[in-house]
């Protein structure tokens, strides 16, 4: 004798569709600019694997200690600005470069094209 089984009565979640960028889905202050962080602390962590450095090695190579380079592997910028993010792509043999142009939009973007 097989036991049926009751069909669920749970309903399915709720679904949002992102909006793109999920710093702003998720109402952080500035998420463009968070989520620039987030594209540039991915390319660290790209080229120091790509490049084969140890931690130690590449906070050497960038000026930091270890424990921040950790944390930039982890994919945690911390209190590091945009600007600070974008001179250790350089430190670590990057081209880093920056593109200004009009917006047909009340309010433009950043963005960062990863190569």
């Amino acid at each position: 004798m097989t036991a049926k089984k009751k069909p669920s009565t749970k309903k399915a979640p709720a679904v949002t569709e992102s909006s793109g960028n999920v710093f702003a889905d998720l109402g952080f202050a500035n998420p463009e600019q968070e989520q620039l962080k987030a594209d540039l602390t991915l390319q660290i962590y790209r080229t120091i694997k790509a490049r084969g450095l140890t931690q130690a090695k590449a906070g050497e190579i960038l000026g930091v200690k270890q424990p921040h380079v950790s944390n930039l592997m982890r994919g945690r910028s911390g209190s590091f600005s945009v600007g600070r993010l974008m001179e250790f792509l350089t430190d670590l043999g990057q081209d880093v470069e920056i593109t200004v142009r009009p917006t047909r939009k009340p309010h433009g973007e950043m963005s960062v094209t990863l190569g």
